[in-house]
């Protein structure tokens, strides 16, 4: 499974930035979602994750309120809505793919990873 982050950039103290995971191949239904963002330093952290039928999603507690996950399963893409951006928000945010599953906050869960993608927040 070949995963593609886009979405990601410059955004505002307060502001708000959607990213997408996309996948080319149609067998990504099967897969629960999570995204980790990692900061200059620091490690890997769970953002959040949504189930392979999108009826379930779980939050890390510094975003939840403040993110929304979603998918689209015949566009094989996974969006991750974030509002209320925060420094600490700051990262390369990755998207990972877990066999059907709920998604785990575990990396270790996870069978693909996308290359990343860079969120930069200005005050």
């Amino acid at each position: 499974l070949h995963l593609v982050e886009s979405g990601g950039g410059l955004a505002q103290y307060g502001g708000s930035l959607s990213l997408a995971c996309t996948a080319s191949e149609d067998t990504f239904s099967n897969y629960a979602v999570g995204w980790f963002r990692q900061a200059p330093g620091k490690q890997r952290e769970f953002v959040g994750a949504i189930s392979w039928d999108g009826n379930n999603q779980r939050y890390a507690r510094s975003v939840k309120g403040r993110c929304t996950l979603s998918r689209d399963n015949d566009r094989n893409t996974v969006f991750l809505q974030m509002d209320n951006l925060q420094p600490a928000d700051a990262a390369v945010y990755f998207c990972a793919a877990e066999w059907f599953l709920d998604g785990s906050s575990w990396p270790t869960s996870y069978d693909y990873w996308g290359q990343g993608i860079q969120v930069i927040v200005s005050s």
